[in-house]
């Protein structure tokens, strides 16, 4: 029983063989190096130019969004007369828990943090109107 089992394995045939593919053309042969050729498909236009639509609306959404930047810089000059005193606050109130001063540095730092943001405020008043307020260009 052996010998009539791997004699069945030996009768089929190789499932690949060194002649080609399945219509018996060697793909070898048949390689131009170029890209096939397809027919143009609608829908892949179609969705071109849907993209290409949506993304000139986007730019245009994009290009009115631009805000005025005076109020920008509004904006900046709040948070810092707004931050600068409540950063200054909470490391004061830190120090005070970890010294034992209670109110001492919590002022001082309060108030340092009001200088802070006033100096801040100044130079951005003194940069020119093109530039950005917040670098130093």
């Amino acid at each position: 029983m052996a010998g009539s089992f791997t004699a069945m394995f030996l009768a089929l045939p190789a499932p690949f063989s060194s002649r080609g593919d399945a219509q018996e053309s060697n793909v070898a042969e048949d390689e131009t190096g170029e890209a096939p050729r397809l027919p143009p498909d609608a829908r892949l236009e179609s969705l071109d130019k849907r993209l290409d639509r949506l993304q000139q609306a986007e730019a245009a959404k994009k290009a009115q969004v631009h805000g005025d930047p005076n109020y920008r810089i509004g904006q900046l000059v709040l948070s810092h007369l707004v931050g600068a005193p409540f950063g200054g606050f909470v490391v004061g109130f830190v120090l005070d828990k970890v010294l034992g001063t209670k109110p001492w540095l919590t002022l001082v730092m309060m108030f340092l943090g009001f200088g802070v943001g006033v100096m801040n405020v100044l130079r951005i008043s003194k940069t020119p109107p093109g530039q950005n307020p917040g670098t130093d260009r």
